[in-house]
């Protein structure tokens, strides 16, 4: 029993000693131990042993890919000023985790000093259209640009990206006002090649229309001129010669053509002359003009 009270400040001397001694390192994380103030080694994920007031852990590095975000501002080679959202992935270096902690004070800080100065190298250079298209070219320019000044500093850089072109407001309601003009151009364009079909095939349907329809009336007088035919050859057989049947034929068109009149109460047509003889008068100037052509011709063939 008097020994205990002798053993206790030791035993508490070495419990505190193994407290402060013993230190864990999570995984994808690195420890930068130091011994009376001079870098000392890096220590991995697990359970490790440092002496108490000589060693320190000064720090530790996280190992995983980190993202840093990055908005600039700048200007195309048109004039428009446009925001660029730049996405960049990053590690540290495991065979490089000395360099990373002691070379930069702020490597995120680093990182978007780089980013704006390659993004307002690389954008005026292009047209605000171009940016859209090229914003891949853009992000290999910033990954090379990155590599080569991180790389020194123990840093890799996995990938950049260019996440988000934003221009001004205003640009972006002209461009959309381009694009709707653009748009109505087409659809105008379309329009007047419809109605342009639509046209000629009025015109065809027309043309076919009036074709058939002068067709059906040059059909109509051939039948009508072969129903007088037979109606001669009709009242030749009885009796009554060409020049009495065709002014009784005149005759009965005129009375029917009186009929179909009278049937139309509407009608305010009226025919000059109008009387019973007016029809063979009309046959006879015809047969008599018929004669003088006939004459007119006959003496032209013998001269």
């Amino acid at each position: 029993m008097e020994i205990l009270p002798t053993i206790l400040p030791g035993i508490f001397l070495a419990l505190i000693i193994l407290y402060t001694g013993l230190f864990t390192v999570k995984q994808q994380t690195a420890v930068i131990l130091e011994r009376l103030g001079k870098f000392s080694g890096v220590k991995g994920p697990g359970l490790h042993l440092k002496i108490p007031i000589i060693d320190k852990v000064s720090g530790r590095i996280n190992l995983k890919i980190q993202q840093l975000d990055v908005i600039v501002e700048t200007k195309t080679l048109d004039d428009v000023f446009v925001k660029l959202k730049v996405s960049v992935q990053y590690k540290v270096l495991p065979e490089k985790i000395y360099d990373a902690f002691y070379k930069l004070e702020d490597p995120q800080e680093q990182i978007t000093s780089y980013v704006f100065d390659t993004v307002r190298a690389e954008v005026p250079k292009m047209k605000l259209d171009d940016v859209f298209v090229r914003k891949d070219d853009i992000a290999m320019a910033i990954k090379r640009e990155l590599e080569e000044a991180m790389n020194e500093y123990g840093y890799g850089i996995v990938k950049a990206l260019v996440t988000d072109i934003d221009p001004d407001v205003a640009v972006k309601h002209a461009m959309n006002r381009i694009n709707a003009a653009e748009r109505e151009k087409v659809a105008a364009e379309y329009d007047g090649e419809a109605e342009r079909i639509r046209i000629v095939a009025k015109a065809r349907a027309e043309a076919e229309s009036k074709r058939l329809q002068g067709q059906g009336i040059a059909d109509q007088r051939r039948e009508i001129a072969r129903g007088l035919e037979e109606s001669v050859e009709v009242l030749n057989r009885v009796g009554i010669n060409s020049q009495e049947a065709s002014s009784l034929i005149v005759i009965t068109q005129h009375y029917d053509t009186l009929h179909s009149l009278g049937e139309n109460t509407n009608s305010n047509l009226i025919l000059m002359p109008n009387s019973p003889t007016s029809a063979s008068d009309m046959l006879t100037s015809m047969v008599t003009a018929f004669a003088a052509v006939s004459k007119l011709k006959e003496g032209k063939t013998e001269k």
